[in-house]
């Protein structure tokens, strides 16, 4: 079932757009400096203080200590200067390689920090540990170069730092980062930054505005001579929680993320996304090209795969709607969901600065059992591609009461593919088109779809006739529904026509199967007539 409630501005919007501004390229590269000396002491010239006993226990139960307390939301230091620090002046402060954590070490683990500024007013607790001890790491200017001295030195010497960064070796790359509120992101296996993924969210898509709750601090454990991970531990803090989390982050190998996720509920929580994603979808195969754009297609991701506890796969293309709409997919226990880019072909984009082809996907692969509950998709109205307009979640279905406490564990995996693909054949291209039959009258009110499934048993068949396309519609009525093999290649398209009344949306259900026997992921699609392409007449 979806639902819609009119598209709003509010902080939402205001965050998605500051995280697009990111979103070309990776995170600003420091230019390299000189004159610094690392002291020995975690190979580091970054001010650090007295050692202190830690754990990840010691943080459970500072969270859980936090949680029973008021929540307090302190002013930012220097706000009205960090105002003054705006996207182009943010670019002209980078930080030093050499003040990095870890800088000299043969694992891709080397640490740069990020500054305050405009959008990122908010310090956070930056600790480094090692032995059961952690060192707060101090702020100085001298790790950073300023190319506007006047705003260094108006600047307190104790502002603090807005997040980290993962280099790859040599530091003239970096492939993960922690940045805003609760976001973090990886440049995955083709090292394009794009979607984001976030610690927690709360009351994302309701008529009110969202909260969201922000990593207060970080803990970085010091990786081993040769260690293919790193442990960061992470305080998350909100108005109606608090969280410990755990990330054992491999990489940039692989690109998985471990992550365990301790939540102590300060008041009642509606709606309670628990592994969220955030992605951008602005137009596609299935939405009209906006005339003042002239690339194919524009978007970081292009559907939502699950594998439910059943263990039925499912493909849900993303829409543009013309207001904002959630999406529910009920399950029990699930096996894993993820927001992902199916289409991997320059042509489908011909962007050679955005790269969308490169974007990665995000795959949550719960660990444990999660019980019942829905993965929730919410899709936003964007008229640009500078807006994350698009989030993916899963909500569990117990209630979320104050006092409560709740453990998530699961595993996030950066990819250009699924990490379990399907045995079954895959959605790899969904179009719309006029329904009816060329040289005689075709309606307005019917509609054309197309869909093409490749892999799995559809390579092995050759072109035959008999195959059987289910298809459902929660209102309108399909017509001649049939499946062929697509000439020259191993993909099969299913084609049918629908003809509906109105405006309001049609859930759609289709998959292929053949002499009882499965064949495809099951494609699912919300059609939104009044979003739908104008028929063009001659």
């Amino acid at each position: 079932m979806a639902s819609s409630r009119t598209f709003e501005t509010d902080r939402r919007d205001v965050l998605a757009g500051i995280a697009a501004l990111f979103a070309g390229a990776a995170l600003p590269l420091p230019a390299f400096a000189q004159g610094a000396s690392p002291e020995p002491r975690h190979g580091t010239a970054l001010p650090l203080g007295k050692p202190e006993p830690y754990s990840f226990e010691i943080l459970k139960a500072r969270a859980e200590k936090l949680a029973s307390e008021p929540y307090k939301d302190a002013p930012p230091k220097a706000a009205d200067i960090l105002e003054t620090v705006d996207f182009d002046a943010y670019q002209k402060i980078a930080f030093k390689p050499e003040m990095a954590l870890w800088p000299k070490t043969d694992t891709p683990f080397s640490t740069q920090l990020f500054h305050l500024g405009r959008y990122f007013k908010s310090p956070v607790e930056m600790h480094v540990v090692e032995g059961g001890k952690q060192e707060n790491i101090g702020y100085t200017p001298e790790a950073f170069t300023f190319k506007d001295d006047a705003v260094r030195k108006k600047l307190p010497e104790d502002l603090g730092y807005a997040g980290f960064r993962l280099m790859e070796p040599g530091g003239k790359a970096d492939w993960l980062a922690f940045l805003g509120a609760s976001y973090f992101r990886s440049a995955g296996p083709d090292g394009q930054y794009g979607m984001s993924a976030r610690g927690l969210a709360i009351d994302t898509g309701l008529p009110r505005p969202e909260e969201f709750p922000h990593f207060s601090g970080f803990w970085l454990h010091r990786p081993k001579p040769g260690a293919t991970s790193m442990v960061v531990d992470a305080l998350l803090e909100s108005e109606s929680c608090t969280g410990a989390y755990r990330f054992v982050i491999s990489g940039p190998e692989t690109f998985v993320m471990d992550i365990t996720a301790n939540i102590y509920v300060r008041k009642d929580i509606e709606r309670l996304g628990i592994a969220p994603l955030t992605s951008m979808y602005w137009y596609g195969e299935t939405t009209p090209r906006p005339n003042k754009d002239w690339r194919p297609e524009v978007h970081d991701s292009d559907g939502l795969a699950m594998w439910t506890g059943a263990g039925e796969r499912l493909w849900r293309p993303l829409n543009n709607p013309e207001v904002t709409r959630t999406s529910t997919f009920t399950d029990d226990n699930p096996k894993g969901f993820g927001l992902l880019q199916r289409d991997r072909d320059f042509a489908e984009y011909q962007d050679d600065g955005a790269f969308y082809e490169k974007r990665p996907g995000v795959w949550i692969e719960p660990v444990g059992d999660w019980g019942k509950g829905e993965v929730q998709l919410l899709e936003i109205p964007t008229d640009d591609e500078i807006y994350d307009n698009i989030a993916a979640y899963w909500k569990p279905a117990e209630p979320i009461a104050a006092g409560s406490a709740h453990t998530f564990e699961y595993k996030l995996h950066w990819v250009a593919e699924e990490p379990y693909p399907p045995e079954v054949g895959r959605v790899v291209a969904t179009r719309l088109g006029q329904g009816g039959i060329p040289g005689q009258e075709r309606p307005d009110n019917v509609k054309k779809f197309v869909v093409d499934f490749e892999g799995g048993p559809l390579s092995k068949l050759k072109q035959r006739f008999d195959l059987n396309v289910h298809v459902d519609a929660s209102r309108g009525t399909v017509d001649n529904p049939f499946a062929i093999k697509v000439v020259g290649t191993d993909r099969w398209r299913a084609i049918f026509d629908l003809e509906v009344e109105g405006e309001e949306p049609v859930e759609l259900r289709l998959y292929l199967s053949l002499d009882g026997e499965t064949l495809t992921e099951t494609w699912l699609y919300q059609y939104l007539p009044a979003s739908a392409p104008p028929v063009r007449r001659s």
